[in-house]
């Protein structure tokens, strides 16, 4: 083939080369600046918490402190004692209750994708039930105080929330979308249920139980309405809720210093923004662990020609 045969080809070559640079840079740089358009609120956030209250007040917010002070989370960690407990409690907490109830969740909802499960329509209705109908608050503290004893308890903290109807159906969705061929070829080799959950389905599901699983992980860690209702000790309290109470005596204090006629001025802006932080920053590691995770799991291979 002659050089004049060969230019045309290589010069049209080079030019889908250079136009598929420039497609994925420009995709790259747009995907950058919504990254970065993403963490504004945060840089928002952590900069009024470093901020004084009239600062804010008459200046508004901004990417960087004004009036620069740790007045907000001097007033948050005067107790620095109490604050380590409810973090303690916050990650006992998420670290039981989100493995477990995810373990529960799988289970049903493998359980309710078995077409020899002749309960399965049942269980599905019921969970469905739940769904659009609860008992209301009044019965579920009765049941949780009275019959079930565990108010002022760790368990109440995990048990009520170990379960989410939509979850399991998220779950059941992911496991019927399995190929059957290959559960049917483990049951023919001689695995059981158990053997073929844990080593066919688990790995293969393992980008939808991730997301459940981080989902869970936010649920506990943010939950403090639970604690509200349930807990009296201190010691249990989780950090959300030791945030919250915080926050209602700095309102508190600001309305009896308004009613005595004294002037007293609690960083109440720059203490909610320093709990914002404070309250997202740990649960904020977990993401990068499971961010891989949320892509659609590839099953080339398991199935043979």
């Amino acid at each position: 083939m002659s050089n004049a045969t060969r230019t045309p080809k290589m010069r049209s070559a080079n030019t889908y080369w250079l136009s598929n640079l420039v497609g994925q840079g420009a995709i790259n740089l747009f995907l950058l600046a919504l990254s970065l358009a993403c963490l504004l609120p945060f840089v928002v956030i952590l900069a009024a918490s470093f901020s004084t209250e009239n600062s804010i007040v008459n200046q508004g917010y901004s990417l960087l402190p004004k009036d620069f002070n740790t007045l907000a989370y001097q007033y948050l960690l005067v107790d620095s004692a109490q604050v380590l407990q409810s973090y303690l409690v916050s990650v006992t907490i998420t670290t039981i209750g989100a493995p477990l109830g995810l373990l529960i969740m799988a289970l049903v909802a493998y359980a309710m994708t078995r077409k020899h499960f002749q309960y399965r329509k049942a269980v599905a209705f019921y969970i469905f039930f739940t769904m659009l109908f609860s008992g209301g608050l009044v019965p579920s503290y009765i049941l949780i105080t009275q019959y079930l004893q565990l108010k002022d308890t760790l368990a109440v903290l995990i048990v009520p929330s170990l379960v989410v109807g939509g979850w399991v159906l998220i779950l059941r969705t992911y496991f019927r979308d399995l190929p059957e061929e290959l559960l049917d070829a483990a049951r023919i080799d001689g695995s059981g249920e158990w053997r073929t959950f844990f080593q066919i389905v688990v790995p293969l599901s393992t980008p939808g139980l991730a997301t459940v699983g981080l989902f869970s992980m936010l649920m506990y860690w943010n939950d403090w309405f639970t604690s509200l209702l349930y807990i009296e000790k201190t010691a249990l309290f989780p950090i959300q809720y030791l945030l919250y109470t915080i926050v209602n005596n700095m309102d508190f204090l600001d309305l009896l210093s308004q009613q005595a006629g004294v002037r007293v001025d609690p960083p109440r802006i720059p203490a909610r923004m320093a709990m914002v932080v404070l309250a997202i920053g740990p649960i904020l590691l977990a993401y990068p662990f499971v961010q891989r995770y949320f892509v659609r799991g590839i099953r080339v291979g398991s199935l043979k020609e």
